[in-house]
């Protein structure tokens, strides 16, 4: 069976991932067969597996840090909050059901066996496995009902680190406070603190690890300097939608590309590749009125609720300020749900994301119309885009069924899953091929795609046409400069001694 090792955090958004992510890699660097896992992810940033199973995106990143193909043992159970208090609970890849807050804190119970199932056939496989934890460890109110945390870390025998974020502020209080928090058992499996983040000049904070250790009994194993130059994916749009940075500035010489900060966003990382191109200035807005003629080109990304995020862009003028953008001859692009929200009406007869026959007006910038199904569509699918001619590849994660009401414009693209014959068309495009839909996911990582149409734009302004940056292939280059990162600044040897490797 496999040696583990843990990380928990003393909060959300505190680095887990990251350091898992980087582990990964570090362990992979080293010889092992590594693999991640995390018992239970909340997340609507999700992606598709070759065994056509939905898991989280983070432990995607993981998995491609260790060198695998991501599967959904990885990551068995997945949570998509949805709308008001209640998430799509996916097992193993696929739509279990759909529960409120209280009904999954009791189902729980029947999910460990599945769980356990998940992480035995991987601790089978591999030499070692880097678990994650979710949000604090030490919710009290929530230990005796846990997955993922400290009950996880007992059944696999992992030893853990505790990690906690610096820049946020209070980090005595989130090390010293949460190790406080933990029975005796627990704590024996503590092996150390990660304090992430860090800014500054680290002979400063020299006291502060003497304290720490003094209190705990514990060593910090890691003081990781933040760092704003290794691109990886972000976990979830948490990070999108508590970003209260001003929006970058804008200029006649770049691509000024916008995009709403819907509600229930979702997959959002399909737009980060477009922040790497040197001439790209990419912003999440909050209001309609940050929707400025500046821009060239926006973009409404997936959304996990497509009934709730239309009445949210109508309510907040956002539909008004996307309709004048268009007709001033604008780019539009909708991906997944955003390509929903840029139809004429959305239905919901199965009361998939409403109440049971419930319709909802879009903003009727393309003909069509979509009908919520039950069965939800995961798949990975290839072909060609229409309108350029590229190749594209990509995934799909939907619940709707859209279909052209009128012949005005044509389809997206001709795709196919890989390795089958059968192919349909997807999405659909304005007759002057500014206004674009589709339902894949990942279509701005191709990048004859990706490059065409930003030359379009660029060619509009004046500007000349450049060629597209490296596609998400140069994200393994970033997996090396994190493992760099965290080996540099981590006692790596230490963490494997205490492992027994």
């Amino acid at each position: 069976m496999a040696t583990c090792l843990m990380f928990l955090g003393t909060g959300s958004d505190v680095g887990k991932s990251i350091a898992t992510t980087a582990f990964c890699r570090i362990f992979k660097r080293r010889g092992f067969r590594v693999a991640p896992f995390k018992a239970q992810n909340m997340s609507n940033n999700s992606y598709v597996t070759l065994e056509g199973g939905e898991i989280g995106r983070a432990q995607v990143v993981q998995a491609e840090a260790a060198g695998l193909l991501p599967s959904v043992d990885m990551n068995p159970i997945l949570l998509k909050p949805s709308y008001d208090q209640a998430a799509q609970v996916i097992v193993r890849g696929k739509v279990a059901t759909q529960l409120s807050a209280m009904e999954y804190h009791n189902y729980k119970n029947e999910l460990k066996q599945t769980v356990m199932e998940s992480f035995n056939k991987l601790a089978e496989q591999y030499d070692v496995i880097v678990m994650e934890g979710a949000g604090s460890c030490c919710e009290m109110n929530l230990k005796d009902n846990d997955l993922v945390n400290f009950e996880m870390a007992k059944a696999a025998g992992a030893r853990c680190i505790l990690v906690a974020d610096i820049d946020r502020g209070g980090v005595f209080a989130q090390i010293i406070g949460t190790y406080n928090l933990m029975e005796k058992e627990e704590k024996d499996l503590i092996i150390g603190f990660l304090i992430n983040k860090f800014r500054g000049d680290p002979r400063l904070f020299d006291s502060g690890i003497k304290y720490i250790e003094e209190k705990t009994g514990k060593p910090v194993l890691g003081l990781v300097p933040f760092f704003e130059d290794i691109y990886i994916d972000t976990e979830d749009s948490v990070a999108v939608q508590v970003d209260r940075r001003p929006p970058k500035e804008l200029a006649d010489d770049t691509v000024n590309i916008a995009v709403p900060k819907l509600p229930a966003i979702s997959n959002f990382t399909d737009l980060e590749i477009l922040e790497r191109e040197p001439d790209v200035v990419l912003n999440y807005l909050s209001r309609a009125n940050q929707l400025t003629d500046e821009y060239d080109w926006i973009i409404l990304p997936g959304t996990k609720n497509v009934m709730s995020d239309a009445r949210w862009i109508k309510q907040k003028g956002w539909a008004r300020a996307i309709k004048d953008f268009a007709a001033r001859g604008k780019f539009v692009l909708g991906i997944c749900g955003g390509y929903q929200l840029l139809g004429s009406r959305v239905y919901d007869p199965h009361g998939v994301e409403s109440d049971k026959g419930k319709e909802i007006k879009c903003l009727g910038l393309l003909p069509v119309t979509t009908i919520l199904e039950k069965e939800k569509v995961v798949q990975k699918v290839t072909g060609t885009s229409i309108l350029t001619g590229s190749r594209l590849r990509g995934y799909e994660i939907h619940m709707g069924r859209t279909t052209a009401v009128r012949s005005s414009g044509q389809p997206f693209a001709r795709i196919h899953v890989p390795g089958k014959k059968k192919q349909w068309e997807d999405g659909w495009v304005s007759e002057d091929g500014r206004i674009m839909g589709t339902y894949i996911h990942g279509v701005l990582d191709s990048p004859g795609f990706r490059g065409e149409i930003l030359n379009r734009i660029r060619i509009s302004k004046g500007l000349k046409p450049r060629k597209p940056r490296q596609g998400r292939l140069g994200r393994f280059k970033q997996y090396d400069r994190l493992a760099d990162h965290f080996e540099k600044y981590c006692d790596v040897e230490r963490i494997l001694g205490q492992m027994g490797l």
